[in-house]
């Protein structure tokens, strides 16, 4: 019986990075695959947070649980920062483009979406205050100014950094979103 999803000699195709299709159009998706630079933090965040989970277990073996208990909270707010920052980037749904920050989301009906296009820009780097020269998914809301106009995917980001077909393939997802869901 063989398990192609076992071997290591099948082809790796460019589809193969593509977002997942789903049958419900109405729930929100992310339109790319998270990068490995967000995977990678995640995971890390993940692994210190089981040392700050077995350092609270040994506290309470040990010692008493009201002494355990601030490392145990600690170790949980590690887990929940991390699985906030896999939620992190855009979301697309026929309702709208979910902008998903580590803090904020803010959902824009595509009633309001005026043009969703890629630009050349400074960009910032991995989201650290340093620019680099890139390119950027720009947002133009109906009634806003140029200005005003959030920026939703960057070829630095945590998700696209050194990938940018990947960028590409996202950006033209998205602008197919735009496009359809406008019409529609």
């Amino acid at each position: 019986m063989p398990l192609p999803f076992l071997t290591a000699d099948r082809a790796f195709d460019a589809a193969d990075d593509a977002a997942l299709p789903f049958d419900d159009r109405e729930r929100p998706r992310r339109p790319y695959r998270p990068g490995p630079w967000r995977v990678g933090v995640a995971a890390l965040v993940l692994l210190l947070s089981s040392y700050v989970l077995f350092a609270a277990v040994i506290i309470a073996l040990t010692d008493s649980p009201s002494a355990a208990a601030p490392v145990l909270v600690g170790g949980v707010v590690l887990v929940l920062c991390a699985l906030r920052l896999l939620r992190v980037g855009v979301w697309v749904s026929t309702r709208g483009v979910r902008h998903v920050t580590f803090f904020t989301t803010r959902t824009t009906p595509w009633e309001q979406v005026a043009d969703l296009r890629t630009v050349q820009q400074p960009v910032r780097w991995l989201g650290l205050p340093r620019t680099v020269q890139g390119q950027a998914l720009v947002l133009a809301r109906r009634g806003h100014g140029a200005a005003e106009a959030p920026v939703l995917l960057t070829t630095h980001g945590a998700d696209f950094l050194a990938r940018p077909e990947a960028f590409e393939r996202a950006a033209d997802a998205m602008e197919a979103w735009a496009e359809e869901c406008r019409r529609g």
